[in-house]
């Protein structure tokens, strides 16, 4: 049975763009509840300008109240060497570094470069070493960006190698605005595992076009085993038009238990912590199983039963 190691980003990927702010309470609650489920990894907030993003301008406080969970991986995305500073005074298992493979995209996102963005992870990778933190580079944008269209594969070549170069231990592909189809996501994954064999991937779906779990199959059948998802389907890119949520992780688990992959997660508490979500955030999630309950749950049809003699 193959094991998939599934990944959850609501708290940071789902609530940075939430217009009313999430109480740290409230995050620490919830980080706690998904740390019980047996998800992989959980990525807990991120440690950038509160200008910036407003909700999460408690990273500190965050981070230093949840309960940690032998196992389970706790990630922040960090911008630059100052949040990467804080993320380390943090005790943050992982960092996770962003660049966008579309210079545009890149542009709107940092108000920097490519080049300048990766040339700026080295002052990140001085901060960390020697600290037992692990370095997780995502290339934004893989599959497709709104303002350039399609992405040469050469881009995210580039990005991936230059990023290994830095010395990542992993790296994400993430399809930031929903662009991805299942074809395309199964021939470039499996371009970029064999130009890079040893790079641990991740794969990164928003489930803006209705193709999120299709391209978690494709990503399957090239041999990705890590996939992040966001509780109740949460999120969206700020800085792409019309990219509403991530995949949403109970969904993810329901499909995969379903075939027959291994999760180690505990659907049924992740459940739980779906269908409270809404009223964290004032409004419906896209999440479908939350809704309509497992496959595996059957109910009273409500024929009378024939009387007997």
């Amino acid at each position: 049975m193959t094991r998939v190691y599934v990944h959850d980003v609501a708290v940071r990927d789902g609530f940075q763009i939430e217009p009313a702010f999430v109480p740290t309470d409230v995050k620490i609650a919830l980080i706690d509840e998904l740390s019980a489920t047996g998800l992989a990894k959980i990525e807990a907030t991120a440690f950038v300008s509160p200008k910036a993003v407003p909700n999460l301008r408690d990273a500190e406080a965050v981070m230093r109240g949840i309960r940690r969970v032998p196992g389970v991986i706790y990630s922040a995305l960090v911008p630059n060497a100052k949040g990467a500073e804080r993320a380390v005074s943090c005790e943050v298992d992982e960092i996770n570094l962003v660049v966008s493979a579309s210079e545009t995209h890149n542009r709107a996102n940092v108000n920097r470069t490519t080049e300048q963005s990766l040339s700026g992870f080295r002052d990140v990778m001085n901060i960390i070493r020697g600290t037992g933190v692990a370095v997780n580079g995502s290339v934004s944008t893989t599959f497709g960006c709104p303002f350039e269209g399609s992405i040469p594969e050469t881009r995210v070549f580039h990005c991936v190698e230059r990023y290994l170069e830095l010395g990542m231990d992993g790296i994400t592909l993430a399809d930031t605005t929903g662009m991805a189809h299942p074809k395309q996501v199964r021939e470039l994954t499996r371009a970029v595992l064999a130009r890079f064999p040893t790079a641990e991937i991740t794969l990164h779906f928003h489930n803006t076009r209705a193709m999120g779990l299709a391209n978690v199959l494709a990503g399957l059948e090239a041999g990705v085993v890590r996939y992040d998802g966001s509780l109740g389907g949460l999120g969206g890119c700020p800085f792409a038009p019309g990219a509403t949520g991530n995949i949403c992780t109970e969904d993810l688990v329901h499909m995969l238990e379903a075939m027959g992959y291994q999760t180690g997660v505990d659907l049924d508490k992740l459940l739980v912590a779906a269908r409270r979500l809404p009223d964290i955030v004032g409004h419906d999630l896209p999440g479908q199983v939350a809704k309509a309950g497992k496959i595996t749950d059957l109910h009273d049809a409500g024929v009378p039963k024939t009387p007997t003699s």
